[in-house]
């Protein structure tokens, strides 16, 4: 028992390595990133979806959460430039935060559902094809949800002032929102653009994982 114990901080100690070092180099290849958040990286998040598939959705959600810190750690710059002080101090600390919960901690904590079909459905490749996309959609829809509440504000830039603003669906999008609502598009479409590539890219390298011979061998 002992010796599984071990083996399991081990392989979650490497893979989250490993997922560390894939973002940190994405982190330096400017057309990979957004410039207000955001971007490709190419498989980052499939280690932690991986781990939650070796060993269970509770042992993914702790991997997940502790990537979650590393990650917000890594991004010291922009999250401090959360906490500059505003006219409202004590409303920026809150929004702040909230951001930090949302985007970092709830967002990447939700990698660990990448089991979610583990021991559910035989075929092991696709067993973890699907849990990649459950967890990587769950992880959009908190990048959705705080872009909406938090940078709603940029919308109208965004559609109008971009090189969105070239495309008919922007005046289409324009004419038909507002408010809250235009916000919520803002947010679905702007991080869209970096995590609909990373869920198809992940899932399609998430589906051969399972017929690598090294993780046939590990007890799950």
């Amino acid at each position: 028992m002992k010796q599984e114990t071990t083996k399991r901080l081990v392989l979650t100690a490497m893979m989250l390595a490993i997922a560390t070092v894939i973002a940190f180099i994405c982190s330096l290849i400017p057309f990979l990133n957004f410039p207000f958040g955001g971007g490709i990286t190419i498989c980052s998040m499939l280690p932690i979806i991986l781990i939650s598939y070796l060993y269970g959705i509770k042992w993914g959600f702790f991997t997940g959460f502790t990537y979650s810190i590393i990650q917000m750690m890594l991004g010291y710059g922009t999250i401090g430039a959360l906490f500059t002080p505003t006219d409202d101090a004590y409303q920026g600390v809150i929004n702040a935060l909230l951001i930090c919960v949302i985007d970092y901690i709830l967002a990447y904590t939700a990698l660990g559902l990448g089991g979610v079909f583990r021991n559910k459905i035989d075929n092991k490749s696709l067993s973890i094809c699907l849990g990649s996309i459950v967890a990587l959609v769950t992880c959009y829809v908190f990048h959705v949800l705080s872009g909406a509440i938090f940078y709603g504000a940029w919308a109208t830039w965004f559609f109008e002032d971009t090189v969105m603003a070239e495309l008919s669906v922007s005046k289409w999008i324009m004419e038909r929102f507002t408010g809250q609502s235009l916000s919520l598009v803002y947010s679905t479409v702007y991080n869209g653009c970096y995590m609909v590539p990373e869920i198809i890219i992940t899932s399609l390298c998430a589906f051969p994982i399972a017929k690598i011979k090294e993780i046939k061998k590990i007890n799950i």
